[in-house]
């Protein structure tokens, strides 16, 4: 009955309305998930930080290799909260839309008529570059486009799913803030290493570096994966 009453009269307003709505909070809730997974990896990068610390106090002939595993662990801490930062800031963004959506049908079912909006298309432009929205956000402009609230987007102005240069980049100073804040200086106290100069491991640690190497594998795998 409803396919029939579309083809006659076109989609119905509220059917839409709930339509859009549904697959808003789907993206909303896709993004809680993956900020609490974000929440939990850095929660684990600090105490790895933390460890390393620990383990060039306790032995400095150690403490070479322990600056080197702390600074490698911070610039992932880096990476994690930028990616959090991103999507904090893609939650807002999709609020915004769900707002304006919302508003957009309401003047419909008041003045009868719909003006398209130049700024949702430009926030679901936004958000569809997002990988971890990109199906659900298309779903979604289809809909807008049905209802008449923006204009049909064309592939070749969404671009690929890549992340900007800057973001990428891994600034030292960043790296140094997150051990200050971290260690308060502590780490601070053990020798600079050159590049290079070969690291001296002791036997006795070599176990403890694996697990330390597989645990930042994992971490990084966890926070690829919540880019793609």
């Amino acid at each position: 009955m409803e396919t029939l009453k579309a083809v006659f009269f076109g989609p119905d307003p509220q059917t839409q309305m709930r339509k859009c709505n549904q697959l808003m909070r789907a993206n909303t809730r896709q993004l809680d998930r993956d900020i609490g997974q974000l929440k939990i990896l850095e929660s684990k990068t600090r105490q790895y930080i933390l460890n390393a610390s620990k383990r060039a106090q306790r032995n400095p002939s150690q403490a070479k290799s322990a600056t080197t595993e702390a600074k490698t662990f911070a610039r992932e801490l880096v990476r994690i909260r930028r990616q959090a930062t991103r999507l904090h800031t893609s939650r807002a963004q999709l609020q915004s839309v769900q707002m304006q959506v919302n508003e957009a049908f309401s003047v419909r079912k008041i003045q009868g008529s719909l003006k398209k909006s130049t700024g949702i298309m430009k926030d679901v432009n936004t958000l569809v570059r997002l990988p971890e929205l990109n199906a659900t956000m298309r779903q979604l402009s289809t809909e807008l486009v049905r209802a008449g609230i923006i204009e049909e987007m064309v592939d070749d102005a969404i671009p690929n799913n890549e992340l900007l240069e800057d973001e990428e980049e891994e600034a030292e100073e960043e790296v140094d803030k997150v051990l200050q804040e971290i260690l308060q200086g502590k780490l601070a106290q053990a020798e600079p290493i050159k590049p290079d100069e070969p690291l001296e491991e002791a036997p006795v640690a070599e176990e403890q570096f694996e697990d330390q190497e597989a645990a930042l594998e994992q971490m990084r795998g966890r926070l690829e994966a919540l880019k793609s």
